[in-house]
Formats: C-alpha cells, sequence, structure tokens
C-alpha cells in the first residue's frame, strides 16, 4: 500500500498550477488563445444526461422541488422500509469496505530494522504517530507526512520505512461494514421524508434523479450495475393512485407519448401499500407501445417506522430505459458506454473533418495568392500549350513577387485532367472524383489544395531570400501528393472497415515564381 503526503503535495499543486497559470497570462495576449475559442463547433453531449436534463425540467416545470438524497444507506434502514423483503434487496446491494487501521508496536526487532536504514528514531514520536494513526487523528493520506516528522527523514525513505518495516499496513485487507450503496431510491426517499415531515407545508412534491447501484450477477443488454434512477414522490393528506396517474400523463407526455395505459404490478413490493403498485405503458409515435415507470403508494407500515402519518406517491423511471427508448437503442451498455461497447462508426461528415492541407501560406498575402493561382487555373485549365499566364504580381513580405502557372510541354494543356477533381468522402472512403454530381461529403478540390502548397513555398522563397522557386504537381498517387494529410485516427478506421483511399490521377501543373 502506498501512502502520500497530502499536505506536501497539496502545496506542491498549488505552486505548480499558479506558474502555468502565470505562463498562460503571458501567452493569451500574443498568441490569441482566448480568441481561439471563439466561434467553435458546440461540444456533443452524451444522450443519457441529455435526458437527465429533459427529465429535470420537466419535473421543475411540474412544480416538483429537487432534492438530493443519500447514498449510503445503513443496511438497518433496509429491513425497516422493506420488511420480510429485506433479505432479497440486500442481496442485491453492494455493502461497503473499509481498510482497518492496525495496532502496530515498537519491537526491538523493528527499532533494528529502522537503523539498517540508517534512521535513528525517536520511540516516543514514533509511537505516537501510530497512536495517532490507529485512533484516526489523521488519514492514510497524511501517515508518510506525520511519520517523516517524527523520525526526521524525507518522504522517500519514509515511504521506504512504512513499507519495510511496518508490513501490516502492506498486508491490509479490507473489512465489511454495515453501510450499503443505495439499490432503490426508496431507501433515499424514506430518509429525506422523516426529515421534512411536519417541518415542511404539505403537499409536498419531491424529485431526484441520481444513482442507484445494484449487485448484478453480469452486466448486459439490459442490466448495469450502475443505473440512474428518476424518482419523485408526492406526500400529503390526500395523495392517491390518481395522483400517480396524473404525475405519469404530465411528465410522459414532454417526451412525445401520448396515450397511457395503467396495469397493475405482479412484482408487489412490500414496501407499497397492497394493489397500488402500477406499471405505467405509454405510446409513443415512434417506437409504439412501452413499459416505462412504475408507481405505488407507500406501505403506511413502512412509513409509519419512520413517523409519517400521511400517504406518500412514488414514481420512478429508470433514466438509462427511458434514453434507449427516445434513441432507438437496443444494448443499454452500447448506449452508457458507447466507447467499450459500441460498434466504432465514423460519420462521412467526421472522416471529413479529419481530413486536412498539409501547408498553406500564414500571410495575408500569401492566403491572396492561393486564390489567384486557383482562379487563374481555372479560367485557362483547358488551353493549349506551351502557355503561361501571370497569377500575381506585387509585394511579399517586403520583396517583388511573380507568380505564373506554366506549362512548357507541346500539345497537352495547362491543367492535366485531375486538376480540377474534388476529394469526397463517400460511405467511409476517400474518393478523387471529376467535377460534377457525384454523392458523398466534399471536402476540398485538388487544385485549392496544391494552391495553398504553392503559395507556402512561395512565401517560404520570400523569408529566406531566394530569387525564384518552382512548384510542380504530376502523377498524384496518394493524398501527399496534392497537399493533403489524413488524421491518424481517421486512416486506423478505414484500414479497419477496409476502405479505400483513392486520389490517383494526372494533375499535371507547374507553378513558378521569380522574386526581387
Amino acid at each position: 500500500m502506498r501512502l502520500w503526503n497530502s499536505k506536501k503535495l497539496a502545496k506542491l499543486a498549488k505552486r505548480d498550477f499558479e506558474r502555468a497559470w502565470q505562463e498562460t497570462a503571458q501567452l493569451i495576449p500574443s498568441r490569441g488563445l482566448g480568441a481561439s475559442y471563439e466561434g467553435v463547433a458546440p461540444g456533443r453531449a452524451h444522450v443519457l444526461f441529455d435526458t437527465i436534463q429533459k427529465l429535470r425540467q420537466a419535473y421543475l416545470s411540474l412544480g416538483f422541488e429537487e432534492v438530493v438524497n443519500p447514498i449510503f444507506i445503513e443496511d438497518k434502514e433496509v429491513k425497516r422500509q422493506f420488511g420480510p423483503e429485506a433479505l432479497a434487496v440486500l442481496d442485491r446491494c453492494f455493502y461497503l469496505a473499509g481498510l482497518p487501521r492496525p495496532d502496530v508496536g515498537l519491537s526491538d526487532e523493528r527499532l533494528q530494522k529502522l537503523r539498517s536504514l540508517g534512521v535513528e528514531a525517536d520511540k516516543e514520536k514514533l509511537q505516537r504517530v501510530l497512536h495517532g494513526y490507529k485512533k484516526g487523528e489523521f488519514g492514510g493520506d497524511d501517515l508518510i507526512y506525520h511519520l517523516a516528522e517524527a523520525l526526521g527523514i524525507d518522504d522517500v525513505l519514509a515511504t521506504r520505512v512504512l513499507e519495510e518495516v511496518f508490513p501490516e499496513f502492506r498486508e491490509l485487507k479490507p473489512e465489511p461494514t454495515s453501510l450499503t450503496l443505495r439499490s432503490h431510491m426508496t431507501s433515499g426517499w424514506f430518509l429525506t421524508l422523516a426529515a421534512l415531515y411536519g417541518r415542511r407545508k404539505l403537499p409536498l412534491k419531491l424529485f431526484s434523479i441520481d444513482r442507484c447501484f445494484r449487485r448484478e450477477q453480469q452486466e448486459d443488454r439490459t442490466h448495469l450495475r450502475s443505473h440512474f434512477s428518476a424518482s419523485c414522490v408526492v406526500m400529503g393528506e390526500r395523495v392517491s393512485v390518481d395522483d400517480g396517474k396524473e404525475v405519469a400523463r404530465a411528465l410522459l407526455s414532454r417526451f412525445g407519448f401520448t396515450r397511457f395505459e395503467f396495469r397493475p404490478d405482479e412484482k408487489r413490493s412490500k414496501y407499497y401499500a397492497p394493489g397500488t403498485q402500477t406499471e405505467v405503458y405509454a405510446f409513443h409515435p415512434e417506437v409504439g407501445w412501452v413499459e416505462i415507470a412504475t408507481f405505488g403508494i407507500y406501505s403506511p407500515v413502512a412509513l409509519s417506522r419512520y413517523k409519517i402519518e400521511v400517504p406518500v406517491m412514488n414514481l420512478g423511471m429508470g433514466v438509462e430505459r427511458l434514453a434507449m427508448v427516445l434513441s432507438g437503442s437496443a444494448d443499454v451498455r452500447e448506449l452508457v458506454y458507447p466507447q467499450f461497447y459500441a460498434e466504432w462508426r465514423l460519420s462521412d461528415e467526421e472522416l471529413a473533418e479529419m481530413l486536412y492541407v498539409k501547408r498553406s501560406p500564414e500571410s495575408e498575402t500569401g492566403r491572396a495568392i492561393a486564390d489567384a493561382i486557383e482562379r487563374t487555373a481555372r479560367e485557362h485549365a483547358s488551353l493549349p500549350s506551351p502557355c503561361e499566364f501571370v497569377a500575381y504580381e506585387g509585394e511579399l513580405l517586403g520583396r517583388r513577387v511573380v507568380v505564373r502557372l506554366v506549362e512548357r510541354e507541346e500539345d497537352t494543356k495547362l491543367l492535366g485532367p485531375a486538376a480540377l477533381n474534388r476529394v469526397v468522402v463517400h460511405q467511409g472512403n476517400i474518393l478523387g472524383v471529376p467535377p460534377g454530381e457525384h454523392p458523398g461529403v466534399e471536402r476540398i478540390t485538388y487544385l485549392r489544395a496544391i494552391s495553398q502548397l504553392a503559395a507556402a513555398r512561395v512565401e517560404e522563397a520570400a523569408r529566406q531570400g531566394k530569387r525564384s522557386v518552382r512548384v510542380r504537381v504530376g502523377m498524384a498517387r496518394s493524398l501527399g501528393d496534392i497537399n493533403l494529410t489524413l488524421d491518424e485516427v481517421a486512416r486506423r478506421y478505414i484500414t479497419s472497415k477496409e476502405k479505400r483511399i483513392s486520389v490517383a490521377g494526372p494533375v499535371f501543373i507547374t507553378v513558378e515564381a521569380s522574386l526581387e
């Protein structure tokens, strides 16, 4: 077991954070880092938390107050609430455990071991530290700190002392407690209602959307060990089953459900009064009829154990269940943990966003040169060679520059047949296709990417003091030949899905520039 000096780590973290913040603050004005986040595309929310947020807004709009129910429940509370069913419920609960704090003595053998490590211990100081830890005067994360202080050594040696002289700490095993992780939101509701009854005006309408934990034998398409429960209660003198029906209709109608059926629930949980446990079936135009929620009136016997003397209606639903229905998902694991269970899918739009121009001009003039090259090439693409056209004439980085498109070979054209091709992503393939109609997501044209390359090379020549530069793209065989590069994630995806990258073609474009 490795323990750390939390106070020292906190000081180091604070110092490093302040230094990093100061360095970042110096960079922002010069590099414009703050502005780089302006106008970016919005992030993507998880469908589960989207559903939670919609449920929260729905409950709030119905006049419910949001509360946080206890997560850690003593098993005696489960027995009070569930009565004869308690053992079956506890069988599904996770019990919490903790490491014991050993009672460590200081024998002559231990003191000799300390000396072999070069440590002369003050026995009384060291004993106070060990007893202080045993009595809970400080936590395990501070043990190394107190040990080092008592022995007058650094943290590294104190860690070695703990591991070699006091092996009890390394060999500790968890011991169970009577605390459980909440398996039903009901376990928390009884405690919350008991705390509020007699202190708040009735009727009281509360809701909570939070995690529950169940000791499932395994996780599968319909079961997780941790799930979100969207639960509400209505406590008041005249509360009845009709309140459950009314809340269910009002809540679920906000998610597009239009018709409802209420059927007796055969499970008959003992914490509900007999004959009140009801399953809610709802009709959605896109998915049809589905079982979506359960409600009932808490047993007056269970309520009396918490000194609650009025009826309480409880309605609950699994958030994952609702999200699956609305999204059409068939596997809760894929819905909640797509990074682990869902098939790897990248849309054509996502792949297109991972295709980049390798080199592009940095200056405003450089970008104007790129535009001029592209415009001139399109205008004269089909003219016979030999030929030469001035695309740009002006100043660049303080130098006079003339940029030309040329083709000196006879009996051909200024541009090759593929120069005007478009790069599109279609069904996971990256393709070079001629101008015109073609399915897929268009990313860029060959000519645009090559014009960017040529302008960047002219810009580079101007900075390096060169008198001329020539950029020639002949037969394209790969993305790199037309000044494009693909993110490694996209390349790995295309390979794994046995898709293809096909951009080969005769481009044959030449750009020459003279600089003075």
